[in-house]
This record gives C-alpha cells, sequence and structure tokens, in this order.
C-alpha cells in the first residue's frame, strides 16, 4: 500500500479561504457600525418642536418685510457686495446683516454687515469665495424683519432680492 501525503489542516489553503470570509465580515460590519456611530449630521434637527416654532417666528419676519414693502437689488462683484432699497428702506439707515448659507457644506456660512453710503446703497466688501449656491438671508441687527433667497453665483447682473 502507498502512504498518502497529506498535510495538516492549517497548512492547506481551504480552510483559510473559507475563515476568511466571515472573519472580513465582522471586519467591514465593524467599520460600517463605526462610520455610522461616529459623528452628528449638522443637518438633522434633535428638538423638532422648537424648531417648528422657530419656522413660525421666521415666517413673521417675512411677513413684517412684506408689510414694509420692503424691496431691493442685490450685486455682488468679485469683492464688493451691494444692497440697494428699491422701496422700504430703512429710514435709521443702521446696518444691515447678510448672511450666507452655502446649500451643502455647513463650514461655508458666513456673513457680512452692509453699511449705508451717501446715496442710500448698503456695501460691504467681500473677501470670501462665493461660488456655488447660496441661502442668503438678509436682516437688520435687530432682526425684526427679514428677507430670503436662494441664488447661484457668481452672476453677472443684480438680483432681485425682495420678501
Amino acid at each position: 500500500m502507498e502512504e498518502l501525503d497529506v498535510k495538516p489542516w492549517y497548512k492547506q489553503f481551504w480552510p483559510w479561504f473559507l475563515i476568511c470570509i466571515p472573519v472580513s465580515s465582522f471586519i467591514v460590519g465593524g467599520i460600517v457600525v463605526n462610520f455610522a456611530t461616529d459623528g452628528t449630521n449638522s443637518l438633522v434637527v434633535d428638538d423638532y418642536y422648537k424648531e417648528g416654532k422657530s419656522i413660525n417666528a421666521r415666517l413673521d419676519k417675512i411677513e413684517k418685510a412684506k408689510s414694509l414693502g420692503i424691496s431691493t437689488r442685490l450685486n455682488i462683484t468679485d469683492d464688493v457686495i451691494s444692497v440697494e432699497f428699491l422701496s422700504g428702506a430703512p429710514q435709521t439707515r443702521e446696518a444691515l446683516k447678510l448672511d450666507f448659507f452655502h446649500v451643502t457644506l455647513e463650514e461655508r456660512d458666513f456673513f457680512v454687515l452692509l453699511s449705508a453710503d451717501a446715496s442710500g446703497i448698503y456695501r460691504a466688501q467681500n473677501d470670501t469665495s462665493v461660488e456655488g449656491k447660496w441661502r442668503l438671508r438678509l436682516t437688520p441687527l435687530d432682526e425684526s424683519w427679514k428677507v430670503q433667497k436662494t441664488i447661484t453665483l457668481p452672476t453677472t447682473k443684480a438680483t432681485s432680492f425682495n420678501p
């Protein structure tokens, strides 16, 4: 009788191949669970009741801007942002705040303070890149009214910016 050359199981290919499949599944599953539980999502709101109440407050501010008859023209160039009031301009000529909210990247959000010049046009210098899609919000410093709009920048012409 011939003697068969039998290797122990740990020196053969197939047992290791069959062991690697479930082990790799556990590793990938652990990585996925780590991604799912790590960090926070800034687009998700935890307190929906408070968020709903603040939405109603925001709508009141838009209605206030409509009742004041606010109508503006917004012009954004490479380094200057200007807002010209066509109607409903604030009588006090106090500074206005223009918020830029990037539609997908929260870390790109910023704001500028606009001050009125002698002709009543509100201007500010801008050093930040504004290419892309933005949600803009114009408010006085006391935030008594609000005008907002979503626009894609850069644009070569002035944009109507009304409530």
